[in-house]
């Protein structure tokens, strides 16, 4: 038990004026964490005391199913070379040098770590599989950080990383992890959704993210209500409607129309009397390759092509080409590459590279134009573009995929679902992936297989962003007055409130009543302060705690009061049915 009087528990009446999105605000005024610096936060008492439940959630958990390790946060920069993230991570990380110039870095995550931990230990397929954990602190130098905890540049993330003899045996690591995370999220009270999702920097096959639905997130989710897929709209698809394709004019090759000053897609659209769907448009980029070892990195040209009423989706295009940064063309690099202004860009007459990123223009086509005819394209002259383009016939290309980013209400990809996409915003607490053998190929770790016969191991890799978790109850649990968080991650279970402490009859009743739960094993604070009853009520609904018990005057008649936070519901109990009572409300919100 816990005494409020004692406690340092600064609440705040008004959040800062930066602060913008609910969890930031509350955090700030529940007195959970102080800023220190940009994306730098000091966690206080009520603010570690639920993380460290958090962790407690997540140790417990992942215990089931690895080994816990704890590896240090500053790497030479050796370790991280052999799989090109030295150079890859770019500016995202943090580097710094010793006193006698070796170079290091603060990790962002411990592929490389664990899988040198792995490289020199592991001998024999017999010592597979291992999955092995920490919970620990990492580093990013976040450009734009914001929204609290929610955009950092030190945070707590549980990562894990499994070693299989072969791919069935990392399918059983990651659907251990799956089932182990869906374990996490459900103790700490989340109402999560699992959606397919895009690797990036991590690399490898299939990648899966555990996200909750949110206005404060910065990712947007693609689902169907109908059959429940659902994805990052990086990696989502859908199925299109058919287009009526246009008559072809004359002889059906392309030819060359006027359009002075029309270089935006409704203007051409307009003047050819054409739905956008039919107009190709064209999306200039100058995309990265990094090199390693002694190859630099270089840039290269990259033209994307897709319908007019869809968008570039820069994380599939980048995916597609193999691309690690990718930026727009200027004026100059068009004239070099395209020879020809924005507005009038086309596909007719380009050479396209033989292979993404190689010496030549880089041609990308999303795979809604491959079967399409008669569509209008810019002419690679300034003022005219062509009709009569034929995907195949009059232009081809170096590469063809999904680059583009679906729209709500386009029909869902699942084979027999008639069901339509929603797409929301989400913030991402956990990511689940296939990494295959890009670490372990990369460092050289193998074992011997049953034959004798040298092997790389298969490999995973787990994260669960640990104030994630807190964020993200905050964001789905508040009202004007504050937020509620569920029993099992917040920083007490109930606060018994004492209306007026100055009343020796309420005083002892208090007491004696606080003492009674924190003896039957609940997490208590006591509200003893010499303050108001609407102030103390009015803290209590702020900081998350998720039931009070009011010591009023009703316990003339050996009555107070249950004031459950997510409902804002007050219920009369006895004084001798309190614990029964409570016992009841935290099971109900434990099973929710």
């Amino acid at each position: 038990m816990h005494r409020w009087s004692t406690l340092f528990l600064p609440t705040l009446r008004e959040a800062p004026s930066d602060a913008e999105v609910a969890s930031h605000k509350f955090l700030l005024r529940a007195g959970y964490i102080r800023q220190l610096g940009a994306g730098i936060y000091n966690y206080l008492f009520l603010g570690q005391r639920s993380l460290n439940k958090i962790i407690a959630i997540i140790r417990e958990e992942m215990d089931t199913i690895g080994q816990e390790f704890f590896l240090p946060a500053l790497n030479p920069r050796e370790v991280w070379e052999p799989s090109g993230r030295w150079s890859g991570m770019g500016d995202n990380m943090f580097r710094l040098k010793d006193r006698k110039g070796a170079e290091l870095c603060l990790a962002m995550t411990h592929e490389e770590i664990m899988t040198e931990i792995a490289r020199k230990e592991l001998r024999s397929y017999k010592q597979l599989p291992q999955i092995w954990y920490q919970i620990q602190t990492k580093f990013r130098d976040e450009p734009r950080p914001k929204s609290g905890l929610l955009r950092v540049r030190q945070f707590t993330m549980k990562d894990s990383y499994s070693f299989d003899i072969d791919a069935a045996g990392l399918d059983r690591s990651f659907d251990l992890h799956d089932q182990v995370y869906r374990r996490i999220f459900t103790r700490c009270g989340l109402r999560f959704v699992a959606v397919d999702a895009d690797s990036g920097a991590m690399g490898g096959s299939q990648s899966q993210e555990f996200m909750v639905y949110t206005d404060a997130g910065e990712d947007l989710i693609a689902s169907c209500p109908a059959c429940g897929y659902a994805a990052n709209v990086e990696k989502a698809t859908s199925r299109l409607d058919a287009v009526v394709e246009m008559e072809s004019t004359g002889d059906g090759t392309p030819e060359l129309v006027f359009t002075p000053g029309l270089g935006a897609i409704a203007d051409v659209a307009k003047f050819f009397q054409i739905s956008p769907a039919s107009d190709i448009k064209c999306v200039a980029y100058m995309a990265l390759h990094r090199g390693s070892g002694a190859m630099a990195d270089t840039w290269h040209g990259v033209a994307a092509f897709l319908r007019g009423d869809h968008q570039v989706n820069e994380t599939k295009l980048m995916s597609l080409v193999g691309a690690a940064e990718l930026r727009p063309m200027v004026a100059e690099e068009l004239e070099a590459f395209l020879h020809a202004p924005a507005g009038f860009l086309g596909p007719v007459g380009l050479v396209p590279a033989s292979a993404p990123l190689a010496d030549k223009l880089t041609v990308v086509v999303d795979g809604s134009l491959t079967q399409r005819k008669n569509m209008v394209a810019g002419a690679n002259k300034l003022d005219y573009h062509l009709r009569n383009v034929t995907a195949g016939r009059d232009f081809q290309w170096t590469i063809a995929g999904d680059i583009r980013t679906v729209l709500e209400g386009e029909s869902c990809p699942t084979e027999n679902c008639a069901g339509k996409l929603v797409v929301g915003k989400a913030v991402e607490i956990g990511h689940i992936f296939k990494l295959g053998y890009k670490y372990t190929q990369a460092m050289g770790a193998t074992v011997l297989d049953p034959n004798g016969k040298e092997v790389t191991p298969i490999m995973g890799s787990y994260g669960i962003g640990v104030e994630r978790i807190l964020t993200a109850a905050i964001e789905q649990s508040h009202d004007n007055a504050g937020f509620w968080l569920a029993p099992a991650i917040a920083p007490f279970q109930v606060v018994v409130t004492i209306t007026n402490t100055s009343d020796a009859t309420l005083l002892a009743a208090g007491e004696a009543l606080a003492a009674e739960l924190d003896r039957a094993g609940f997490d208590i604070l006591l509200d003893d302060r010499d303050e108001r009853a609407g102030v103390k009520f009015k803290d209590a609904e702020l900081i998350g705690i998720p039931f009070r018990v009011t010591v009023g005057k009703k316990i003339v008649d050996q009555q107070v009061e249950l004031f459950t936070r997510s409902t804002s519901t007050t219920t009369v109990v006895a004084l001798a049915d309190v614990v029964s009572a409570l016992r009841s409300q935290v099971l109900a919100a434990t099973t929710l």
